[in-house]
């Protein structure tokens, strides 16, 4: 089975082409600037160098067409047709408390999507651009989401419960969501297959690293707890986003500048990294400068670092202990000096990494010490697998009904059957009680006999033959009503 991997922005479209069989990754890339002069594809064929063009992309679905195209290309292709292709998964940032977990796409699941778009109005609307963009080029081709606040779904009401007026989550579901969903699941469940642990029995805590950031409480399997809240701006700090902030601090600023797109674009795209350090958003960046000096940079990198000790140690706290620590993402997979410098002065917690397993970059390795009490993995990332294996699931579970159905009308068969025997069986029994009766009345009258036999083919009682004589007299005179009463009252 060959399912194919889409990530779609505003203005752009990631993708891979998976094989289920094996779960390689046969060919993947990245459409830029959709709808924007000097739009591009990067096309890679898996053993081949990267493949780039400067394309015209108006809309998600000529880009989606080209990108089948290249994947039928004779020399860049990796199927002969697309009839190869199984299905397609999409990424989707949003889907509320209404999906819990990936479905097929229908019309029903769409307007859910369509609805919880005020939660994400950046990126549910670029993710239904995709969707029917390959319902435009690909018709018959099922389609999966799979969302990344589906995995926190299962934090508890105390966790997701924002202390604000109660009807604001009855009436609007105010609430914290959480997400990069599909990267904690990924990693956690990961984490326990390396092990070779029962997730159910591990307490792990994941940290998503990278521009955005997000950590997560995941006890026997289950998410109960994340940083991220009812928008990805809820947290540490990151790349331009404020992390956690006072609301107080978001009156003032709405006071302050009286427009709420300003307050916005203060809190999620000139906070973070950037707006303390000044230099950059990217951390090797503020690296960089805060090694030359530079004391806003410095600070930066400190409240980062601490904004991540503090979550872990909470979140440690809330699920009654630690057996993992999970570093993923960006920062999580290649920064070794900041995974060192947050691992530094939790020894009180039994976490102890050893600097020569520290020192790698984006590959599968614990880096705690043997007598570390709580192991400290390094896990690249796969959101791309789950959505491939979420999408191969729903299209299998998809066929299931169908089969379950025939076996249950097979099983049916005999109780029809016992069911008709017994209607035959009361029928019968119903009609010789009817007949019972006037055959007591047939045997003080021979007369009434002869009728009887004609009247046997109706299923008629002998009390209707014996009515039948009167009947032949009122053909011709229609008062005989009152002599068919006579003979009842002999």
């Amino acid at each position: 089975m060959k399912i194919l991997v889409l990530n779609c922005g505003s203005s752009s479209l990631k993708y891979q082409l998976i094989d289920m069989d094996d779960e390689s990754v046969l060919a993947k890339g990245l459409v830029e600037r959709i709808g924007i002069a000097g739009s591009c594809i990067k096309h890679t064929k898996t053993g081949m160098d990267a493949v780039k063009r400067d394309v015209d992309f108006p809309t998600h679905t000529e880009a989606i067409k080209y990108v089948l195209d290249m994947l039928v290309d004779k020399k860049y292709g990796v199927l002969k047709s697309l009839n190869e292709l199984a299905a397609a998964g999409h990424r989707i940032v949003h889907g509320g408390e209404d999906f819990t977990s990936s479905a097929l796409v229908t019309p029903k699941v769409i307007k859910g999507i369509e609805k919880v778009i005020p939660l994400a109005p950046l990126h549910n609307p670029a993710n239904l651009q995709g969707i029917k963009a390959v319902q435009a080029v690909l018709p018959k081709l099922p389609n999966v989401v799979v969302f990344d606040t589906a995995f926190h779904q299962t934090m508890p009401p105390k966790a997701f419960l924002y202390g604000i007026d109660y009807k604001y989550y009855e009436k609007d579901r105010v609430r914290r969501y959480g997400f990069h969903g599909t990267s904690h699941r990924y990693v956690s469940q990961r984490a326990a297959e390396i092990l070779k642990k029962d997730p159910k029995k591990l307490k792990i805590v994941t940290c998503h690293l990278g521009n955005g950031s997000s950590i997560t409480a995941v006890d026997g399997g289950k998410s109960v707890e994340t940083s991220m809240g009812y928008s990805t701006a809820e947290g540490v700090i990151m790349g331009t986003r404020c992390g956690d902030l006072d609301s107080a601090v978001v009156v003032y600023l709405a006071e302050k500048l009286k427009d709420p797109k300003a307050v916005s674009d203060e809190v999620q795209k000139k906070a973070g990294l950037l707006g303390i350090s000044g230099v950059s958003s990217d951390l090797r960046d503020v690296e960089i400068a805060a090694e030359k000096g530079n004391k806003r940079a410095q600070l930066a990198q400190e409240k980062l670092i601490y904004g991540v000790k503090k979550y872990i140690g909470s979140y440690a706290a809330g699920m009654g202990g630690i057996d993992v620590l999970v570093f993923t993402a960006g920062i999580g997979e290649n920064g070794i000096g900041f995974r060192k410098a947050v691992c530094e002065g939790l020894d009180f917690m039994g976490i102890k990494v050893d600097a020569k397993k520290n020192d790698c970059r984006g590959k599968e390795v614990v880096i705690s010490t043997p007598s570390s009490r709580v192991k400290v993995m390094v896990i690249p990332t796969n959101e791309e697998l789950v959505i491939a294996r979420d999408t191969k699931a729903c299209v299998e579970a998809a066929a299931k009904p169908a089969k379950k159905t025939a076996v249950k009308k097979t099983a049916a068969k005999p109780a029809a059957k016992a069911a008709v025997k017994k209607a035959s069986a009361t029928k019968k029994a119903t009609a010789k009680k009817a007949a019972a009766k006037p055959v007591k009345k047939v045997v003080t009258k021979k007369a009434a006999a002869k009728p009887a036999k004609k009247a046997a083919v109706k299923k008629t009682t002998a009390a209707k033959a014996v009515a039948a004589k009167p009947a032949k007299k009122a053909v011709a005179k229609k008062p005989a009503t009152k002599k068919t009463a006579a003979p009842k009252k002999k």
